[in-house]
C-alpha cells in the first residue's frame, strides 16, 4: 500500500506543477487582459481591462470603443516581442492566471499606469499605486468617463461611473450599452460577425451579399469589428456569399 501511495504521488502532484510553470511566447493578444501563447489561454492577473465590446466616454462626451483601444495599445506597445508569463493558477474558463514580462518589463503595470486597465482589488493590490498615477495624470480612459470592467459586466442602472471628465446626462445610457449592439460602435467598426447554426463565427463586410440583412443583437451572439484581421484573430471566416 504504501508503494502505491509513493508511486502515486508525483501523477497527483503533476497539475499543480504543470499550473507553476511559465509559460514564453511571441502572443496573440485578444483584449487588454487576455493573450494566448501557442495553445495556451492566459489571463493577466491582478488586473482587469474593459472588454473590446465596452464603450466609454471621451472628454467631449462623446463615445469611442475603450475596449478595443485598450487591446491595440497593448498590441502596440509589446505584441512583436517575447512574452515571459508566471503562472500562479487555472481559472474556471481553463485560463492561466499570470503575471507577464516583455524585457524585464511588468506588463500589467504598464496597462494600469497608461489607464488602460485597473488594478482587480477583488483579487490584488499590487497595482493599486499604479491606478491612482493614471488616475491622477488622466491618462488613458481616466481621461473622460467609463465604467469599471468588472462592474460593466453585471451592470445597471446605479453602476458608478468613474473617470476625470464630468458625464453627461445621457453616460448611463451609453456607458451601459454594448459595441455590439445594434448601432456600430464607430464609422470604422462596421464589419458585422454572427454565429452560423453549425456554430461558426462568420464575418460580413458592408459590400457582402448578405450585410443588411444581419441583424445585430448581443443576445445572439454578433459582433462588429474594425478590419478583417480583428475578425479573423477572433476566429472568425468571411462568408462565402
Amino acid at each position: 500500500m504504501c508503494m502505491k501511495l509513493l508511486l502515486a504521488l508525483p501523477l497527483l502532484l503533476l497539475p499543480t506543477l504543470a499550473q507553476a510553470a511559465d509559460i514564453s511566447g511571441v502572443p496573440k493578444i485578444r483584449e487588454g487582459d487576455q493573450i494566448t501563447i501557442g495553445s495556451s489561454r492566459i489571463r493577466l492577473g491582478g488586473i482587469d481591462a474593459p472588454s473590446v465590446d465596452q464603450l466609454c466616454l471621451d472628454t467631449k462626451g462623446e463615445r469611442w470603443t475603450c475596449g478595443v483601444a485598450a487591446r491595440d495599445e497593448l498590441i502596440h506597445h509589446a505584441a512583436d516581442k517575447t512574452w515571459t508569463c508566471h503562472v500562479s493558477q487555472v481559472d474556471r474558463r481553463g485560463r492561466s492566471v499570470a503575471r507577464c514580462q516583455v524585457d524585464g518589463e511588468d506588463i500589467q503595470q504598464w496597462m494600469v499606469k497608461n489607464g488602460w486597465a485597473l488594478s482587480y482589488t477583488r483579487f490584488s493590490h499590487d497595482y493599486d499605486a499604479d491606478e491612482k498615477a493614471a488616475r491622477e495624470a488622466k491618462a488613458g480612459m481616466w481621461q473622460g468617463a467609463f465604467i469599471a470592467p468588472w462592474d460593466w459586466r453585471i451592470r445597471n442602472k446605479k453602476t458608478a461611473i468613474l473617470g476625470a471628465a464630468k458625464p453627461p446626462e445621457s453616460a448611463h445610457a451609453i456607458l451601459l450599452a454594448s459595441a455590439s449592439g445594434p448601432v456600430a460602435p464607430s464609422p470604422d467598426c462596421t464589419i458585422k460577425g454572427n454565429v452560423n447554426s453549425a456554430g461558426e463565427c462568420i464575418y460580413h463586410k458592408p459590400t457582402s451579399r448578405w450585410y443588411a440583412q444581419i441583424k445585430m443583437k448581443v443576445s445572439k451572439g454578433t459582433r462588429w469589428f474594425c478590419s478583417v484581421e480583428e475578425a479573423e484573430a477572433a476566429g472568425c471566416r468571411e462568408t462565402r456569399r
